[in-house]
């Protein structure tokens, strides 16, 4: 059994699929399985291996699905004496499992590829992100002009959702050539699952967009979700740069950090530095 989870381990990064090893790392008394003991629980309910069967198990997966949906590990800790105090067991030990959820890269969606947008490329891969880049105009949309990034999508930007599996660790990275593409794509993204939506360019050009999504009956509370200007201040004007900006911002975001300079906030965990 220890075998075919190792397989179905090895099988996720290419089936880009979420699932939670939980395994037993500490068994005293009679328990029902062993230290080391390790059952897989996918995203669709599925789940190969045991960490103990019965209600004991059933707990472990409620938490295993929590964990495939938070990205939060857990500890848990059982007492199997009393069901009337709520044990998942009268074995009489105790056991504990430690969950560890497994989940595919992050999806970034750069939308427009233009410099800008063949910057974020390079350094999103470079994170970690799975990259998807998006433009209606397919020569520009395309591994030659753009290298790099794991899937191209020549459609317009209100395309998207039929494209690509939405969640909320999908990130909109919008590099476009302009308002009038914004504003004609951005609704079905709104209404998304998505993360992170940014929008590149002046808060003028963002207020134009803006009045646009507003004409078209969207919601403010829709139109807030946006981060626009998109990025961190640093005073960016190449490519690079202005893609370092977005990227920190994204980052920020996602770890909540601050954005604060590191010798003006204090951190709980040493960083190694250059």
């Amino acid at each position: 059994m220890g075998q075919t989870i190792y397989r179905a381990l090895a099988e996720l990064e290419g089936t880009q699929q979420a699932a939670a090893l939980c395994t037993v790392t500490r068994s005293e008394g009679s328990t029902p399985r062993h230290v080391g003991s390790k059952m897989l629980v996918f995203a669709d309910g599925r789940s190969i291996g045991t960490v103990g069967g019965g209600d004991l198990e059933h707990r472990v997966m409620d938490e295993a699905w929590m964990a495939i949906g938070d990205g939060q590990t857990r500890y848990l800790k059982y007492n199997m004496a009393d069901p009337s105090r709520g044990d998942p067991g009268v074995c009489g030990g105790q056991v504990e499992v430690f969950v560890e959820p497994i989940l595919p890269p992050a999806t970034l969606v750069v939308i427009g590829a233009g410099h800008v947008g063949k910057a974020v490329v390079h350094l999103a891969k470079w994170l970690g992100f799975r990259v998807v880049v998006n433009d209606d105009r397919p020569e520009f949309c395309n591994p030659e002009t753009v290298p790099g990034a794991d899937e191209y999508l020549p459609v317009t930007m209100d395309k998207l959702p039929e494209q690509i599996k939405i969640n909320k660790r999908t990130i909109f990275i919008l590099t476009t050539r302009g308002s009038n593409v914004d504003s004609a794509g951005l609704a079905p993204l709104l209404e998304s699952a998505a993360g992170y939506i940014g929008v590149i360019g002046s808060r003028r050009r963002w207020a134009t967009t803006v009045r646009a999504l507003k004409a078209k009956g969207i919601p403010e509370e829709k139109i807030a979700r946006v981060h626009s200007p998109m990025g961190l201040e640093l005073q960016a004007e190449t490519p690079e740069e202005i893609a370092i900006s977005i990227m920190a911002e994204v980052l920020m975001i996602r770890d909540k950090g601050t954005g604060k300079s590191m010798k003006d906030h204090r951190v709980e965990k040493d960083v190694d530095r250059p």
